[in-house]
Order: structure tokens, then C-alpha cells, then sequence
């Protein structure tokens, strides 16, 4: 089956059988590697991406959910995302693997609320998992990007 989406900005056909999961479509047949294939059982976060701008486990989600619908992977930030400026200043990853879909959960959370409590961004981070602990550093990011958008305003 085809299914018509929005990937990255850009109008796409993803091609999958109706059991496609998500996250297989993206890293298989776009290449979107930032889509990391981890738990496969929506525990970790690792696969997450946005959904019509709401984070998603693409583990879970079946591509023909898709259809019609606006899907971004950080591979649509370009790297020049606040949020992903803030990640390299703070140094707020180690090995790197969780990072993507931090940043995707931290945008969603910054567009609701530019300056979010320790609590919130710990809410909003729950269903990420960092395996190497880098926990302050990206809540330190969080807040840091936080503050650039509020600087570059509406």
C-alpha cells in the first residue's frame, strides 16, 4: 500500500504493508536513521517523532496512521533548531542515541511553553530514556533553549 504524508516539509509516499510499523518505514525505505529502532515496545522513547507536532513512538504506530498527516524526524531540524544548538552547548548527550528523540519531545515542550518548570520538562522527558544518564545536561539544554526562543520571539 502507499500512504501520502508530510515528511520533513515535504510532501512523501511512503510504500509499506498495512503492518508496517512506522519507525520500519522511515529507516528502511527513507533512510531516516534518527528514528532509532531500540525497544520496539514504546518503553524507551528512542523511536520517537512528531506526529501533526505531538511526539509518537514510531515503534507503535502503524505507518497507514499516518496517511495524510505531517511526520517529522529530527532530520527536518536541519541542526539548526534551537533545541539542537542548545543540546551541542550544554553537551547534553553521550553516546548520542537518545538525543533525537529528546530533541523532538523538547521542541514540542518549548512550543507550548518556552520557560517550563523542572517540573514540566521532567514530565515531558519521561518517556525518553537515557541509558548514560545524561539527565541534568538535557534538562540544562531544555532550559537553554527555552530562552533562545524566548529571544527570538513570536
Amino acid at each position: 500500500m502507499s500512504v501520502t504524508v508530510i515528511l520533513n516539509g515535504r510532501e512523501a509516499t511512503l510504500d509499506c504493508a498495512p503492518t508496517d510499523m512506522l519507525l520500519e518505514v522511515l529507516r528502511d525505505t527513507q533512510g531516516l536513521r534518527s528514528v532509532r529502532e531500540t525497544c520496539r515496545i514504546g518503553v524507551c522513547g528512542a523511536c520517537t517523532i512528531l506526529l501533526d507536532g505531538e511526539p509518537v513512538t514510531g515503534c507503535l504506530t502503524m505507518a497507514a496512521q499516518a496517511a495524510g498527516r505531517e511526520v517529522t524526524t529530527v532530520e527536518g531540524l536541519d541542526g539548526s533548531h534551537p533545541v539542537q544548538r542548545a543540546f551541542v552547548e550544554e553537551h547534553a548527550f553521550q553516546c548520542g542515541w537518545c538525543t533525537p528523540a529528546f530533541v523532538l519531545t523538547a521542541k514540542r515542550l518549548l512550543e507550548e511553553d518556552p520557560d517550563p518548570s523542572d517540573a514540566q520538562i521532567a514530565e515531558a522527558l519521561g518517556g525518553n530514556l537515557c541509558r548514560c544518564g545524561s539527565y541534568v545536561k538535557i534538562a540544562r539544554a531544555v532550559r537553554r533553549a527555552g530562552t533562545a526562543l524566548k529571544a527570538e520571539g513570536p
